[in-house]
């Protein structure tokens, strides 16, 4: 079911400028959850798989809110028209893999400027130590520490202001990830302390165990959206011929045994997709495919992975062939919960004596 996206009555309206009245409010039963994805790279079974099916599965339980980072994005450099047609590819990925928006909120991160407005506020709250010690800073600027741009090295104060803008309770976070959650911890913390309670201090939410596809080309290490080898990823929009193919060419191990085992990465990633594709339990999966070859292990989840994937790839389809209605969607979700947006600033603006 579609939200509306007709235009609000004259009481609804508020001033020129000033965001729409929220049609959208958090309910104190249920945690506030905030997700971002970057609209970069391909959507990849990894990605789905481990995260963005999930979310879909989990709407009913909390007030969701899941943002497109496009302002995290241009940290590095990016060309603008593939950021634009990414941006509107990936909505429509995550619209298609089951993120309703009766249940949840999709926005582009932009829509919304008070994420870079809080973000200046925790820019006089941090502290250059705080954000040296950011090891994914230090993994991406490598050596060239001098010449990478600062939105790089300020990265994780607008991330800690996507979280704190909308009074997060839970941010499902994986490991690389988790610091960058601590910080926006101590910030807030630091921020009450300092001038009073006002932010809400976010808890980092562990999902449970899932699916952990790894490059097919090297089960040894996590399928990444910016890998652009052949070979290393399924996207989820991938055709059934590029599945079938990328699935037989995968890498496997030594021997002919099928079975999880941390010495055989290649078979173990192989099952891992199968599972994650059908549902299968590690016993049935290893049932399915004892005393058979790699041959058959490979069609068999090529098909199982083709089928899984069918409903989203029609469905992304029709509403690609509607992109207006895709993009009333997005605007839609911003005017809904800009509110909110705009009430935590204003409240961080009164706290630390600016503006009048």
């Amino acid at each position: 079911m579609s939200p509306r996206t007709d235009a609000a009555t004259e009481e609804d309206r508020e001033a020129p400028g000033e965001p729409a009245r929220s049609m959208f409010t958090p309910s104190a039963a249920k945690p506030v959850v905030f997700s971002g994805i970057q609209p970069t790279g391909q959507i990849h079974i990894g990605n789905y798989f481990g995260a963005v099916r999930r979310w879909a599965a989990e709407q009913d339980g909390a007030f969701n809110i899941f943002c497109l980072v496009d302002m995290h994005a241009i940290t590095i450099p990016q060309d603008p028209a593939t950021l634009r047609a990414q941006i509107v590819e990936t909505a429509a990925i995550l619209f298609a893999a089951g993120i309703d928006p009766e249940k949840s909120k999709l926005f582009v991160q932009s829509d919304v400027p008070e994420h870079g407005e809080l973000a200046w506020y925790l820019n006089c709250v941090a502290s250059m130590g705080e954000l040296n010690r950011m090891t994914q800073f230090k993994e991406k600027s490598g050596k060239q520490r001098e010449q990478v741009r600062v939105g790089l090295f300020t990265y994780p104060l607008l991330m800690a202001a996507d979280i704190l803008l909308y009074r997060t309770t839970a941010v499902p976070v994986g490991a690389d990830q988790k610091q960058h959650v601590e910080l926006t911890r101590d910030l807030a913390e630091r921020f009450n302390a300092r001038y009073g309670e006002t932010f809400v201090v976010p808890q980092p939410a562990i999902p449970p165990v899932g699916a952990r596809i790894m490059g097919l080309d090297d089960p040894t290490k996590k399928m990444s959206k910016s890998e652009q080898k052949t070979g290393h990823a399924i996207g989820v929009l991938d055709p059934p011929e590029r599945i079938r193919k990328s699935i037989m060419s995968a890498k496997t191990d030594s021997g002919s045994e099928i079975r999880v085992d941390p010495e055989r990465p290649g078979v173990t990633n192989l099952l891992h997709v199968y599972m994650a594709a059908t549902g299968s339990s590690q016993a049935d999966a290893e049932a399915r495919f004892d005393g058979k070859g790699y041959g058959e292990l490979k069609k068999t989840i090529a098909e199982a992975l083709i089928e899984e994937l069918r409903p989203l790839q029609e469905r992304y389809r029709e509403l690609r062939a509607n992109e207006d209605h895709l993009h009333a969607l997005l605007r839609q979700a911003a005017a809904d919960i800009r509110p909110i947006a705009r009430k935590t600033v204003d409240d961080v603006k009164r706290a630390m004596g600016v503006g009048h």
